[in-house]
């Protein structure tokens, strides 16, 4: 029998290290999903992930090949929308998970398996759509709108994409300017502005996109599924961020500025001028996700500088001998740990929460509250520690760290991303302020009905 070599430190969470720490979370079910996904994935993505990188393209087919293996869907939030999925065939998962079964923990094994080759753009190129552009339509789309386009984007037929911000509007959604007044005949909306930093923009079929249909404030605001293509009235350029040219490519990241753009009413998502909760419930998940994947790239930057460290010889002796190395590496290390089992205690939250809802329990509105103040606090310092880890990684690597090829090209790539995930999807400084008040206004509507039932019993 081989033996299996031992797992380099910080390069696993703990349950899937070398020996394997015991974990009170992850089921059997967990683990075939994870052994299963994780084949499939590095042969289709991370075998080719740098390439894809540095060229800025993912190939079409790559997209294709993870429709056709069902291996889209997990991105979606959990529960899957089941009744539509095993309609279309899409029943199963890869590892002989069910549809049924999936669950938070689920969603936060394929997270993190996408995210382990280390760079951004190709993995995001594939899902980032697909995992926050349908999930509204699933959730508030009436049932029209669901038969219509349902079945081409769950089935990678075509895609969509989350439209939201705008180039003087981010983290203050509820301060987006693109107008949709209705048409005389009351049969389109008459959408026009712009939206900025639309990932998957220059790929999409569609937008899911957040428009004024109200007066201003956040009681004005509609979600509308947006066709993009062969309309002149919509025109979509790449944009280049400060994070690199070719990632932002690859994620097809673009700048979308619609002129009068006839969308038809029949296009609405839910009902008008209610986009905003519907966004906002959007974010716990896509949060989440983010969060996921920050933590799987502040490994790879770490597991890689603890290789470095233990082969790379100055001053007559490794890298890995010298005490303050050690000290850079076990600060930035016990960072990651702390952050890696929050994540994953919030995730068997999230997971808990569903099962009641399954069951029948009535929903608990304090308790999505404070899911969603914690996952607002999770990505902001999931922001924080790849941004260490990637620092530290980029300092022991030294001069080899600053270079887009050879032996640091991994750890040069992922320190230019940490920008990226501490930005989108709220930037940190709002996320962490969000997170506080969310907490406290739980804690205060906890506190407020206690006296209640207190005085009734008096």
């Amino acid at each position: 029998m081989p033996i299996s070599q031992p797992t380099v430190p910080f390069s696993e969470p703990p349950w899937l290290s070398n020996p394997p720490s015991p974990s009170p979370y992850f089921t059997s079910s967990h683990r075939s999903f994870q052994a299963a996904i994780r084949a499939f994935i590095t042969t289709n993505l991370h075998d080719h992930a740098l390439e894809w990188d540095t060229q800025g393209r993912v190939p079409e087919e790559a997209f294709k090949m993870f429709a056709e293996a069902n291996m889209l869907v997990p991105s979606l939030p959990a529960p899957l929308p089941v009744e539509v999925l095993k309609s279309l065939g899409l029943g199963g998962l890869l590892g002989g998970v069910s549809v049924e079964e999936f669950d938070g923990l689920h969603g936060l094994i394929y997270g993190d398996e996408m995210a382990a080759s280390g760079v951004l753009g190709p993995s995001a190129s594939l899902t980032t759509g697909f995992a926050y552009g349908i999930p509204p339509i699933i959730r508030f789309g009436n049932q029209q709108l669901k038969d219509r386009v349902l079945p081409d984007l769950l089935l990678g037929r075509k895609r969509t994409c989350l439209a939201i911000t705008e180039p003087g509007a981010g983290s203050d959604v509820a301060s987006i300017e693109t107008t949709a007044g209705k048409s005389e005949d009351g049969m389109y909306y008459i959408v026009s502005g712009m939206k900025k930093w639309i990932t998957n923009g220059l790929v999409a079929d569609y937008a899911t996109m957040a428009v004024r249909t109200g007066p201003l404030g956040p009681a004005g605001i509609s979600l509308l599924l947006v066709p993009l293509k062969d309309d002149p009235s919509i025109a979509i350029r790449p944009i280049l961020t400060t994070s690199s040219t070719a990632n932002n490519a690859t994620s097809g990241t673009a700048f979308i500025t619609l002129t009068s753009a006839h969308i038809p009413t029949t296009n609405l998502i839910g009902h008008e001028n209610q986009g905003l909760s519907y966004i906002l419930s959007n974010f716990t998940h896509e949060r989440l996700t983010i969060a996921i994947g920050a933590t799987r790239q502040a490994r790879v930057a770490l597991s890689e500088a603890i290789a470095y460290c233990m082969r790379r010889e100055a001053f007559g002796k490794p890298l890995m001998e010298q005490p303050v190395v050690r000290h850079r590496l076990a600060k930035a290390g016990a960072l990651l740990e702390s952050l890696s089992a929050w994540i994953e205690s919030v995730a068997f939250q999230a997971s808990q929460n569903q099962k009641q809802k399954a069951s029948g329990s009535p929903d608990d509105r304090n308790s999505a509250l404070s899911l969603g103040g914690t996952a607002a606090l999770v990505k902001a310092q999931a922001g924080i520690v790849l941004d260490e880890c990637a620092r530290c990684a980029l300092l022991l690597f030294g001069g080899n760290g600053l270079t887009r090829t050879g032996v640091g090209e991994i750890v040069s790539k992922i320190y230019r991303d940490a920008p990226s995930m501490r930005v989108p999807g709220g930037s940190e400084d709002v996320l962490l302020d969000l997170g506080v008040r969310q907490l406290i206004k739980v804690f205060r509507a906890q506190k407020s009905k206690l006296e209640r039932e207190t005085s009734a019993k008096i």
